[in-house]
């Protein structure tokens, strides 16, 4: 998320913040304008470094890594996802209501706009797009939806459904970020930050911040107690479910037990980064978990790398208020910083569900 109070904040050096397989990938995408993707080029553009605070840092992240721009010039990258059935990366530019596809050795496209607004009033706020993007068990690509308030999904044929617009008859903030639970279950985080006044909306109409779950078609609370949840992730097991908390005064990721019901017991927090928060660029934001049980949690400086205890072991230190990560093929960490989309090659390997049949691959 980068709202309008982000924007403030960067302003003092801080950052608030498939579809389906092969048919429904099927359509005309035009080409992105004034970006740049450097590998295209065959010019490695690099930024930051990487800081290991651990040893157990070198066994996650080679000792010759390094973060390579891939393409940039965007308002708010964020919400990366990464399609194997076609080899390539769809993530969100926010404020351009703009889901963007890379793929490697051609250029950028613009795979979908409107993306997270479609309404035919002009948008008042800063972030109308798509946030968080996330394939379904099938392939099909799911949507958080700021201007619309909702989560939908883009199915085999092209057309959008909204999966959750609601609760309790009430209309949701703005969804922000989500992960499926292996049984299908889809848990989501709906902080305002897609509301143009955000908090103060005067159309909000829930008084709280949500975790929620999607089951069966049935939304339901899991709990309140985050400030403003964002980021969203589940262990390896799925026996735990980690959700950031992107707010200012208490910069967080807590760790929910995962209870038989699918609803989530008493939380601890994680990690604490609250001390950075104006040192340093960023918030705590979306994440990605790896095989071994780490979070690649984005906040503070860049990504956080940090065993299931809490414990740091190494930082992603782009320089920029950096939203999101994902995994994709052979180890490479797919990262939306601000303007920049990047990588960084790894050893690990992210958490996924299996997709439910084979796809033909998609061009």
């Amino acid at each position: 998320m980068k709202s309008s109070l982000s924007r403030a904040l960067l302003l003092l050096g801080v950052a608030a913040s498939a579809l389906s397989p092969t048919s429904a990938i099927a359509q005309q995408e035009r080409p992105v304008q004034g970006r740049v993707l450097r590998q295209a080029q065959r010019e490695v553009k690099t930024i930051g470094s990487i800081e290991r605070v651990s040893e157990e840092i070198d066994q996650l992240i080679p000792a010759d890594s390094v973060i390579e721009v891939l393409a940039e010039g965007f308002e708010w990258s964020e919400g990366p996802v990464w399609v194997p059935q076609g080899d390539y990366v769809l993530f969100s530019d926010i404020p351009r209501n703009q889901i963007v596809k890379w793929k490697e050795g051609r250029d950028l496209a613009i795979f979908l706009q409107p993306a997270g607004y479609t309404g035919t009033e002009r948008f008042t706020g800063y972030e109308p797009g798509t946030n968080g993007l996330m394939l379904d068990s099938r392939g099909r690509l799911v949507m958080c939806c700021h201007g619309d308030r909702a989560v939908k999904m883009r199915m085999r044929n092209g057309e959008v459904t909204v999966l959750a617009d609601r609760y309790d008859g009430k209309r949701l903030n703005s969804p922000n970020d989500l992960v499926f639970h292996r049984n299908g279950d889809l848990y989501f985080t709906d902080p305002p930050y897609g509301l143009p006044q955000q908090a103060d909306d005067p159309q909000r109409e829930l008084d709280w911040c949500g975790v929620y779950r999607l089951r069966d078609g049935e939304v339901t609370l899991l709990t309140t107690e985050m400030t403003r949840p964002n980021g969203i992730g589940f262990s390896p097991d799925y026996q735990t479910l980690y959700v950031a908390q992107s707010d200012p005064e208490a910069a967080i990721w807590k760790a929910f037990p995962v209870l038989d019901d699918g609803t989530l017991g008493e939380s601890r927090v994680l990690h604490d980064a609250t001390a950075d928060v104006g040192q340093i660029p960023g918030l705590p934001d979306g994440m990605a978990v790896d095989t071994a049980g780490n979070l690649w949690a984005t906040g503070p400086g860049g990504v956080i790398v940090m065993n299931a205890e809490g414990k740091v072991l190494g930082r992603i230190l782009t320089g920029e208020a950096t939203a999101n990560c994902t995994f994709g093929a052979d180890g490479w960490l797919y990262i939306t910083a601000d303007m920049y989309f990047c990588r960084v090659k790894t050893n690990a390997a992210g958490v996924t569900i299996p997709m439910m049949q084979p796809q033909r691959r998609a061009e």
